[in-house]
């Protein structure tokens, strides 16, 4: 939209332009502007005020003095210097053109001030509980409480700005790519997707509830089903969930995609270039690595210690388990013989970092981890080894770990040794608490990967039983024949899926799958994990049945609408990007809820309340 036909839209009885619009080809002209007072300054006899709207700020002046073109009476000088800020003003007045020395080139509309001849107040402003005009710092719970002023913060308003410009572009995109946009019901049936489901109860089936989407996922399979081919929308999704840095409690929202005759490259095609475009084009930072590295489930975990890898981070994690399992250190040794693994964690340049440093790192593992200790090796800058497990490795050995792990002189390395999947997640840890102390960290790009190849199934400790790794709606890799295969424990475990992951700067941003679309694919793999027959017939009874009607090869990816805006903004707290976020217990500070309902309501609807029992 041009300037010409921004005017025209927006002109009313309160404006003829905007407070971000005015430029030198308006001088003379006489306007009308209305919006909050920004700041103002008082300079004996001369008034300044910086009117703001969603537009921009426009500079306002007003006098007492005889020699001044816009001469105001005393007392309307008077009012309009002691209106307070954030006060809602109209203002009219004539365009004219600051002085070289005056001018703001920090805004659009610095180059002019308007003269005002006539004002009049829409709404006077109370003392704010916080200031608008500056970034000084409040406590979340201020903030939230009175969001509706937070919002105007020119940092927030910029945000959610943004966060609104890439939904369009991204819809933009998709219809572009041949998608149809669908919305699916918020009012559904409870469904296993891994979280606890918000419950609504039925006022006309007492007894009876309904559950709010934890995502939209049968609804997409079904509508491919129904033959629509090509579905997205920017869905509302619904989990009880604890509040995380990169989750917001409650709901999120998603850009939820289904595709039909499709399979796993053909997702990343259509993809990937829609969720590069959109990092290009809202952000400065580069994106060294597109088309996006794909690494599969086993790797990440061996070489970052994580399924959601921060790139950025230089650190490659490596396996010496065969090394110390013929060593000395008959710690490891007879930990790696009964089956525990050795993982090494490189750490560039650190040979020569203080004792106290790898004291801090002993302390981390400790406290943080649980571990016991953590052992390390040192190099100097002429290669020389040390450290209290050096004596334990020949010549030979320590040669090995160097090619292994491409040490270099000058470097350190610590060492990991418990069972693997303990293993695998301290090395992650330790990696990235490395990469930070060490300042590793790649600065002003946007490192993504797809991550591939997830387990079917895994093994829950704490139910002690098998259960789906990732999605249950997801195809395994061979499909029916590997499921009848699989007649162990261990056989299960080593399923592989047509699940993925993107994942950028160590945020997942998107979850993925290849679908399950054949109802004995389906009974068998849900028998595994210890559903019956009946039980896939009452929980997905709808998807199942349209499977038996012929159902297309499909599927899909969901990314993160709050985390694509989160990185794109540079926050490191996805409250920071949502409008009205709930707080990290859940409240909404600004409309006072979860709260107690009226009785009669509970009465209507087969509700009472039975306080829990303590213990």
């Amino acid at each position: 939209m041009n300037p010409a036909e921004g005017r025209k839209s927006l002109a009313s009885r309160y404006r003829s332009h905007t407070c971000g619009e005015l430029g030198t080809t308006h001088v003379g002209a006489s306007v009308k502007l209305s919006g909050w007072i920004h700041s103002k300054r008082d300079h004996g006899g001369v008034l300044f005020i910086d009117l703001r709207d969603n537009y921009g700020v426009t500079q306002l002046v007003s006098s007492d003095q005889e020699d001044r073109l816009n001469k105001f009476p005393v007392e309307e000088y008077n009012e309009l210097s002691s209106l307070p800020c954030e006060t809602v003003i109209t203002v009219e007045g004539v365009v004219v053109e600051r002085s070289p020395e005056t001018t703001n080139n920090n805004i659009p509309t610095g180059a002019v001030e308007i003269i005002i001849t006539a004002f009049n107040v829409e709404s006077l402003s109370e003392p704010l509980p916080l200031t608008v005009n500056n970034a000084q710092h409040y406590p979340d719970d201020i903030r939230l409480q009175y969001r509706f002023l937070d919002l105007r913060r020119d940092g927030m308003r910029k945000k959610i700005l943004l966060r609104s410009a890439v939904i369009k572009y991204i819809r933009e995109r998709m219809h572009e790519l041949g998608f149809s946009e669908f919305q699916t019901p918020i009012l559904t049936a409870t469904s296993p997707e891994g979280a606890r489901d918000f419950v609504v109860p039925s006022r006309l089936h007492p007894g009876k509830f309904y559950a709010l989407p934890q995502a939209p996922q049968q609804f997409k399979q079904l509508l491919m089903v129904a033959g629509f081919d090509r579905y997205f929308q920017i869905a509302p999704c619904f989990r009880d969930e604890d509040s995380r840095a990169d989750r917001a409690p409650g709901e999120f929202y998603q850009l939820d995609v289904e595709m039909s005759f499709v399979t796993q490259e053909d997702i990343f095609r259509t993809m990937e270039p829609v969720i590069y475009d959109v990092f290009r084009k809202f952000s400065v930072c580069e994106i060294p690595s597109y088309p996006f590295p794909q690494i599969k489930y086993e790797d990440a975990m061996l070489l970052y210690g994580s399924d959601k890898p921060d790139l950025r981070n230089p650190i490659k994690i490596g396996d010496v388990s065969e090394i110390f399992v013929n060593s000395d250190f008959t710690i490891f040794r007879d930990a790696v013989q009964k089956e525990w693994v050795v993982r090494a964690i490189p750490a560039p340049k650190a040979g020569k970092e203080p004792r106290s440093f790898f004291d801090k790192m002993l302390l981390f593992a400790q406290v943080e981890l649980g571990m016991k200790g953590l052992a390390y090796i040192t190099f100097d800058e002429d290669g020389l080894a040390k450290g209290p497990i050096v004596k334990f490795l020949t010549p030979e050995q320590l040669q090995m770990l160097c090619q292994e792990l491409q040490l270099q002189k000058g470097d350190a390395v610590f060492f990991v040794c418990e069972r693997k999947s303990v293993a695998t997640k301290a090395a992650g840890r330790i990696r990235e608490k490395l990469g930070l102390d060490l300042n590793l960290i790649k600065t002003g790009v946007y490192e993504f990967c797809w991550i591939t190849d997830f387990p079917f199934f895994e093994w829950d400790d704490h139910e002690k039983r098998i259960d789906f790794g990732h999605n249950p709606f997801s195809m395994p890799q061979g499909g029916l024949e590997t499921l009848e295969a699989a007649d162990s424990l261990e056989k299960q475990l080593k399923i592989k899926a047509f699940q993925y992951d993107i994942v950028c700067n160590g945020i997942e941003l998107s979850s993925g799958a290849i679908r399950n679309h054949k109802p004995d694919i389906m009974y068998k793999a849900f028998s595994i994990v210890g559903y019956s027959k009946e039980d896939v017939d009452k929980k997905f009874g709808a998807l199942i049945s349209a499977f038996k009607y012929g159902a297309p090869p499909h599927g899909g990816i969901a990314p993160g609408i709050d985390r694509i805006i989160m990185l794109l903004a540079n926050e490191v707290n996805i409250r920071e990007i949502i409008a009205f976020p709930l707080n990290q217990r859940g409240q909404d500070l600004l409309l006072d809820a979860p709260r107690e309902i009226d009785r009669n309501l509970m009465k209507e609807l087969g509700i009472s309340i039975v306080e829990k029992k303590s213990g």
